[in-house]
């Protein structure tokens, strides 16, 4: 019997990833294809072949960030990116969702330094990313210090503190592998 239960327990281990990692991929997939699939199933009918929806939609994108190069189209984009700061609440919205994208793909990369910070009061250490080091320009009085970013175990939700550079360790830790460390409630393993 308790070989029966070590190999059904052997069986979730090794099937459940695969099944999540399958089922996660399909509808990330799915929701791709969706974006401009269902502007074209209309018009291909039975021509449709899954797929086209992600392709389009990746050809467009490329097509948009390839016009915001040029003189004419970028100054439309950026007269657009003007407009959208300037709406009340809108300016709110697209500031964080421009930020946040900027911050994973563009020049300046957060969470590019992972940083262990030590909890106030006690010897409990905890992991994070630095998110932003000029704090000056935010607010004067903080500018010795760091914006670090704590990510929540098993969450998307995290929080922000303000911590005194002198008080932040940077480690030599890819970020990726910090995110899955952390997600994972430290139980994901690491090749070092």
């Amino acid at each position: 019997m308790r070989s029966i239960v070590r190999s059904f327990i052997n069986g979730i281990l090794t099937i459940v990833p695969i099944i999540l990692v399958i089922y996660v991929v399909y509808k990330t997939f799915m929701f791709l294809d969706g974006i401009l699939g269902s502007v074209l199933k209309p018009y291909l009918k039975d021509d449709y072949i899954p797929g086209i929806g992600i392709l389009c939609t990746f050809i467009l994108i490329t097509i948009l960030g390839w016009l915001s190069t040029k003189v004419f189209t970028g100054a439309l984009f950026r007269l657009v990116d003007r407009l959208l700061e300037k709406i009340p609440v809108i300016k709110t919205i697209y500031s964080v969702i421009k930020d946040t994208i900027n911050s994973f793909l563009g020049e300046k990369k957060s969470f590019s330094k992972v940083a262990i910070i030590t909890i106030p009061g006690t010897k409990m250490k905890s992991i994070g990313f630095i998110t932003t080091e000029d704090l000056e320009s935010f607010y004067d009085p903080l500018k010795d210090h760091v914006a670090v970013y704590i990510q929540q175990t098993f969450q998307i939700a995290g929080f922000t503190f303000l911590i005194p550079k002198d008080e932040v360790e940077i480690i030599d830790v890819k970020p990726e592998d910090a995110m899955k460390f952390i997600l994972s409630g430290g139980m994901t393993s690491t090749d070092k």
